[in-house]
């Protein structure tokens, strides 16, 4: 097995064993010139295999499992309910994801690399429909089949799209075990228009969000040097069990919807330094530009093995070279992030246990046409994530309401779980209301 480089094949070995999943999902699209259509894989699919990728021992490609009506439930609120917002290509989507974590899990492979499309960063925690090309959020999906199979677990999911992960962000607004980092064009540059520094979670996951915003022409320079100087610290202080990489390509200079200047050769240097034990395709829309190139620097990152050669067709570093005020910039940015972080859990303002902390949101889903809002509410708790209730109307759907019990959940938050059901079930004013309970398992110990 071997890279071919010149039309010489150099015979290789993987030295971290890695597991590729792949699933183009050749029967969805949003329409047949839409960016987010196959071909964004297929290019990427021919190129692993014209550099003889997946003869390399050590490699091996898998076929993606079927996630389960009961894998979406456990992560999100979908409303009038969970079949009518999902097509199979979700499904098939997000059990690509849960293979590669049972792979890692498993100790089948060290590391995992989930090609999947549709993606996923987009959908919050309660879904009405598709925003962002997003309808279920497969990051969130797998780690909490993590949770539910492997037991409780602290992952950090480090969000490397250029448009910032305002849904998976949502999902774990309120939650200790899981650490969000998002690095991400500026939001006043691009869609969504989120991810600021001031976003850095709810009252009992306080500093569990992080967001770097980064100006646009930002090049390979500025995006290793926050890595370096406030994703990495970060990470030390939190001692993830699991580091996912939502890995989004859109940062790349040839990229047509966003403003940065990543490169592939960025890309393999970042997987190289952060190490994730499983990656998750998220965006990317320059089909044959980047995708190729910067999903085969990751693979050989990601395995352990020499990159050095993987270039661009046009690339020319110095064309791309962010500017000085660029670095100027983010030095003092970093330095405010890291500030900002540790003073978080100083500074939260935080209720009495017991009490209730609200918020409310207005969601516009851009890919569906659909308006939402919410009121969402949060029992402020010392023993765990605290019990989760979120009161939602659309443009699609009446009053419904979703519950959620936390992982790990103390009797308290079980118990007043229980009751908002119940009050609700009596009042009978929700269309439709969903009651999750995380980690079923943990009621039966």
């Amino acid at each position: 097995g071997g890279i071919r480089q010149g039309g010489t094949a150099i015979m290789l070995k993987a030295k971290n064993k890695l597991g590729l999943i792949f699933f183009p999902a050749f029967d969805w699209a949003i329409s047949p010139t839409h960016p987010e259509r196959q071909e964004r894989l297929l290019y990427t699919q021919d190129q692993l295999i014209e550099e003889g990728v997946f003869d390399i021992p050590g490699i091996k490609e898998y076929k993606p499992d079927i996630a389960t009506i009961e894998d979406v439930e456990r992560t999100h609120f979908c409303f009038p309910n969970t079949k009518s917002i999902l097509t199979e290509s979700h499904l098939v989507s997000a059990g690509g994801a849960i293979k590669a974590a049972k792979l890692v899990m498993e100790k089948r492979e060290d590391r995992a690399f989930a090609l999947v499309r549709p993606p996923g960063h987009h959908a919050m925690k309660v879904v009405h429909g598709s925003r962002g090309f997003c309808n279920i959020n497969i990051e969130a999906v797998m780690v909490e089949h993590i949770r539910e199979k492997y037991g409780r677990k602290r992952v950090a999911i480090v969000d490397t799209d250029c448009h910032h992960g305002d849904g998976t962000q949502d999902v774990y607004w309120h939650d200790p075990d899981t650490l969000y980092i998002s690095v991400h064009q500026d939001g006043r540059t691009l869609y969504p228009g989120s991810g600021f520094t001031d976003e850095q979670g709810g009252p009992n996951a306080i500093g569990r969000t992080v967001n770097i915003p980064l100006p646009p022409e930002t090049s390979d320079e500025g995006f290793l040097y926050v890595l370096e100087k406030v994703i990495m610290p970060i990470l030390d202080e939190f001692k993830p069990d699991l580091i996912i990489n939502s890995a989004g390509q859109d940062n790349h200079y040839s990229d047509p919807i966003t403003n940065m200047r990543f490169s592939a050769q960025g890309y393999a240097r970042l997987n190289e330094l952060l190490k994730p034990d499983i990656a998750v395709l998220e965006g990317g829309y320059s089909i044959q530009g980047a995708l190729p190139y910067v999903n085969l620097g990751i693979v050989l990152a990601m395995a352990g093995m020499d990159y050095s050669y993987v270039r661009e067709p046009d690339f020319d570093r110095e064309a791309i070279r962010q500017e000085a005020d660029v670095t100027q910039y983010i030095k003092k940015l970093s330095r405010d992030i890291l500030d900002r972080h540790r003073r978080a859990r100083d500074f939260v303002m935080r209720g009495m246990p017991g009490n209730y902390f609200v918020r409310k949101k207005s969601i516009y889903y851009d890919t569906d046409g659909i308006r939402e809002d919410q009121v969402e509410s949060i029992m402020v708790c010392d023993d765990c994530g605290g019990v989760l209730k979120i009161e939602t109307i659309s443009s699609v759907n009446p009053l419904c309401l979703g519950v959620e019990v936390p992982l790990g959940a103390c009797d308290r938050c079980k118990s007043e779980g229980y009751r908002i059901l119940e009050e609700a079930r009596e009042k009978g004013k929700h269309a439709h209301i969903q009651f999750n309970i995380l980690n079923r398992q943990s009621l039966l110990e």
